[in-house]
């Protein structure tokens, strides 16, 4: 693997960090609306934590985020090494649980939440960063149990198959994602997987780090979200090929929420993984929303993609 290469796949491991923000059909014109309220399904990026939503809980939806296997806190990211004071030697080698871990086995797990939830009415499937991974390979696999889809700054893989494939195309030159590799631990080839050890000190990292990620939120808000980020990733899910089956993913309706002030997936890229999509399902385009945050949402602007999920809801 050449350097540039390593650098992209490290790019797009820790490319998923606004999946923290969030929270728990046949489209409706194969199976028909059924009935009830709709669920939300989260779908997080790299290095994200499960969550529902609660302000979508109190305004009446279920909400469910997906654990997708390798993360979580059984899944042994969180140790002794990681904790302060780190062993950072000990950090540097330590195997990680996502050795094995794949996009087939995040299919999977989301999969297996759809198919639960499908039974108490409609599902709409929101992913974030690189959680638009696994949204494109479940609009593949199931599209008869999901009524939308919605990408949260998220990747979209079409002609492009793969998230490392999009990071390198003119349209993601501007990324700065390498503000996050200063902070990167171990051989991925020795450990079993992309390490960020999202609790290194020192201004500079802190510095350009919060302006990839979340340059619109509080420095409070941003220390937040590092302190809750697992810092292993899986090597192969940024290679994997999850380009759109434009005859079943793109039979579900489907919104593109892009932000604007997007430092690590750039607007432009954003646009183009749009476009690319749109072009191989000319019947059935994106919804397009723009929302001044960073590729972290902030929480004023999560808040307007919260009333935004709500709208898409209430029209089902």
């Amino acid at each position: 693997m050449t350097h540039t290469r390593r650098h992209l796949l490290r790019t797009a491991s820790v490319a998923g960090t606004a999946g923290l923000a969030l929270s728990l059909a046949s489209p409706a014109s194969a199976a028909g609306k059924r009935r009830g309220l709709p669920t939300f399904v989260f779908v997080t990026g790299a290095s994200g934590t499960a969550s529902g939503d609660p302000e979508l809980t109190m305004r009446g939806y279920r909400t469910v985020g997906v654990e997708l296997p390798g993360h979580g806190p059984s899944a042994g990211q969180f140790d002794a090494a990681y904790q302060a004071p780190q062993d950072l030697e000990a950090l540097a080698v330590r195997s990680s649980p996502m050795a094995t871990v794949t996009l087939d086995d995040f299919e999977a797990a989301t999969v297996a939440v759809i198919r639960r939830v499908a039974r108490l009415g409609p599902v709409i499937v929101v992913g974030s960063s690189m959680g638009g991974a696994t949204l494109n390979r479940v609009g593949n696999a199931v599209p008869h149990l999901i009524d939308h889809l919605v990408y949260d700054a998220a990747f979209c893989p079409s002609k492009l198959p793969t998230v490392v494939d999009c990071l390198a195309a003119p349209e993601g030159a501007t990324s700065k994602g390498d503000a996050l590799i200063q902070a990167a631990v171990g051989d991925p080839a020795v450990i079993g997987a992309t390490r960020i050890n999202w609790r290194l000190g020192g201004t500079k990292f802190l510095a350009e780090a919060k302006e990839a990620l979340a340059g619109d939120s509080t420095d409070g808000e941003f220390l937040a979200f590092l302190n809750a980020s697992q810092p292993d990733e899986s090597v192969e899910v940024p290679l994997a090929d999850c380009a759109i089956d434009p005859a079943r993913w793109g039979r579900i309706p489907r919104t593109y929420v892009r932000h604007t002030l997007d430092q690590l997936i750039p607007l432009a890229l954003q646009t183009r993984m749009i476009r690319d999509a749109d072009a191989l399902t000319r019947r059935s385009r994106f919804t397009v929303h723009d929302v001044a945050t960073a590729h972290l949402a902030s929480p004023a602007r999560w808040a307007e993609i919260v009333d935004l999920l709500d709208t898409i809801a209430r029209r089902l």
